[in-house]
């Protein structure tokens, strides 16, 4: 069976469940600095594997496309003021060191829930 007939996610299906165990891999992925180099890593798996996908097949099509997000410090999620998650949780206990400093925390804000 020809894996270029399946469908891109199919085809991307096939190239997650491939890199599970993949240790060279997944090392080559880890030492990445951005997602742009993730996805060149994940094209030659995908040339190896003869499954033709293309870099905008990889961009957009989930988890990849999470993934590589993710490595961008692109949030899909953002919460209150368009700030994304992993910038809130970063500033978690910066309040209270400036209150032990004698500083006043800044006030937070509330927006409710409807």
């Amino acid at each position: 069976m020809d894996p270029t007939a399946l469908s891109v996610s199919q085809r991307v299906s096939i190239l997650v469940k491939a890199l599970d165990g993949a240790k060279r891999t997944n090392e080559a992925l880890a030492r990445c600095s951005n997602g742009e180099a993730m996805v060149d890593v994940l094209l030659n798996a995908s040339a190896k594997l003869g499954l033709g996908l293309s870099r905008s097949d990889l961009v957009n099509t989930p988890p990849i496309r999470d993934w590589i997000w993710w490595k961008n410090k692109e949030a899909v999620l953002t919460i209150g003021d368009a700030k994304p998650r992993y910038q809130q949780d970063g500033d978690q206990g910066r309040a209270n060191a400036a209150a032990s400093d004698g500083e006043t925390p800044a006030r937070r804000k509330f927006l409710g829930l409807f």
